[in-house]
């Protein structure tokens, strides 16, 4: 009777010892996991940081550009897009540029095209310059959207027809005039900050980037 108690007592052991081996195994294993996942997520951030890099040279040197010349214009810091308010360059309702507002250009235009053309990396991760007009809600949709349009072009053809700069050549190989209209404004209210012409980095690396989350299997061509 001992010895068979003795023996069920041993056989529990065993198979407690199992279980442990088991659980311990399985918690290996995601522990594993854990860390195979946590390290392809902090490679694909530093890919990312690294394809990100150049735009961000870029943007970080238009900012200093539009400060050191005192040129008055909000840059945004992610995107690098500059704002440039209605009223510095057209009247109210007009397609015409004003007198100030071709003064500005002939400021802006050079320093501004002087970035992008001051390192071959620099041209090469900015594929495309695009000049947005845009409005506020007031009004209606499609008459927004012409103004919009008209402002664009305006700028555009100062630029190319009655300005001379260094770079006006191959800047004139990346830009186009696009006319945003009210898409971007606030519904809610006639937004004076809505009113303003916007010219537009499009970079090679979202481009890039865009293409591979399509086709990941572009990035592994390339490694």
């Amino acid at each position: 009777m001992n010895d068979f108690t003795k023996g069920d007592f041993l056989e529990s052991e065993i198979a407690e010892d199992d279980d442990s081996s088991i659980y311990l195994s399985i918690g290996d294993l995601m522990s594993g996991l854990l860390m195979f996942f946590m390290l392809l997520f902090i490679t694909a951030l530093l890919q990312l940081a690294e394809k990100d890099a150049p735009k961000r040279v870029v943007i970080g040197n238009v900012v200093g550009q539009m400060k050191s010349n005192n040129i008055n214009v909000k840059v945004n810091p992610e995107t690098g897009d500059v704002s440039i308010q209605e009223s510095i360059l057209f009247a109210k309702g007009s397609t015409e540029l004003k007198p100030e507002g071709k003064d500005f250009l002939r400021g802006f235009i050079p320093v501004y095209s002087r970035v992008i053309f001051s390192k071959p990396e620099f041209e090469k991760e900015v594929s495309r310059v695009v000049i947005e007009g845009h409005t506020s809600s007031e009004g209606d949709y499609q008459t927004n959207l012409q103004l919009s349009l008209l402002r664009s072009a305006s700028v555009y053809r100062y630029i190319f027809s009655e300005m001379n700069f260094q770079t006006q050549v191959p800047l004139s190989q990346k830009i186009l005039a696009a006319g945003r209209g009210e898409i971007e404004a606030d519904k809610t209210r006639d937004n004076p900050g809505d009113r303003k012409v916007v010219f537009r980095f499009q970079f090679r690396s979202d481009h890039l980037a865009e293409k591979y989350r399509q086709n990941p299997s572009l990035e592994k061509k390339k490694q």
